[in-house]
């Protein structure tokens, strides 16, 4: 059981990236003929069953070698999908590889973002697809009041955040703003389809603060970094199954958005892009 879906965020990006592979590549039921997809930072692997049952064949890299551990045995029977260590702003891959390209929760971390995205452009085929999810600047103060207080009163010379929780837990050094996004987007050459706001108040309010918390003291690799030791329990997913509760956590979305989805300010984002 993976016990991530219960938790709104997460599956608000999950559900995010299942709905474009449907739009983009078809029904998942129908394994297409030559799709090759690339899941760049796959983590431990938590979308990647998924992900491989709309390609011909799944790449999943990282930089930390002991994820790519935990998701080659969380995903072992998957045929077509094979793991190997890369570092996103140096891919190995050649240029015009790939036909697809997800991406969740790694621009992030990366330190030089703009490179990230145009490493992505280089390896993609034309015409090619890339589904990312990312945390966004600006998110809304139910999530982080004391950082979106911050936001509005520190000075030009100031750090990005007043403490290391809220939307700067999960070691976020810088969160990504959507019109740097977007500008880094142009000029590597992609065109953005989509662009959308995932998560916003009710969700902020249900996980201020906890989740950044819970992580640092359940989670394996709870900083998200190459090689991390510190974690408390560390734990991970034993497998890649929803728990019946998901149904809550999907009501708790479609509530959301129903009274929110006005509103310019979410915990992260969600894009497709086409080269």
């Amino acid at each position: 059981m993976n016990f991530k879906f219960l938790f709104p965020t997460f599956r608000n990006r999950y559900l995010f990236v299942r709905k474009r592979l449907q739009r983009y590549f078809g029904d998942k039921n129908r394994l297409p003929s030559a799709v090759k997809g690339l899941n760049l930072g796959t983590g431990e692997g938590d979308y990647d069953r998924m992900v491989a049952a709309y390609c011909s064949e799944l790449t999943g890299c990282d930089v930390n070698e002991e994820d790519l551990v935990h998701a080659r045995h969380l995903n072992k029977g998957v045929m077509n999908l094979h793991y190997e260590t890369n570092d996103v702003l140096a891919l190995t891959y050649a240029d015009n590889t790939f036909d697809l390209l997800v991406s969740c929760e790694v621009i992030e971390h990366v330190g030089k973002p703009d490179l990230m995205i145009r490493e992505m452009y280089r390896v993609m085929k034309p015409g090619g697809i890339a589904i990312m999810t990312f945390p966004s600047r600006e998110f809304p103060i139910t999530y982080d009041p004391v950082n979106r207080i911050w936001q509005f009163t520190r000075s030009e010379s100031s750090r990005e955040y007043a403490i290391s929780q809220g939307a700067y837990a999960f070691g976020h050094e810088y969160l990504i703003g959507s019109a740097d996004f977007k500008k880094w987007a142009a000029e590597a050459g992609f065109e953005i389809v989509e662009f959308q706001g995932l998560s916003r108040h009710l969700v902020g309010l249900l996980e201020v603060y906890w989740t950044g918390i819970a992580q640092s003291i359940f989670k394996k690799n709870a900083r998200n970094v190459t090689a991390d030791t510190d974690g408390g329990l560390k734990m991970r997913p034993a497998s890649t199954k929803e728990p019946a509760l998901v149904v809550v956590t999907d009501f708790i979305l479609w509530l959301d958005k129903l009274l929110f989805g006005w509103t310019g300010r979410s915990v992260g984002k969600g894009v497709v892009l086409r080269k």
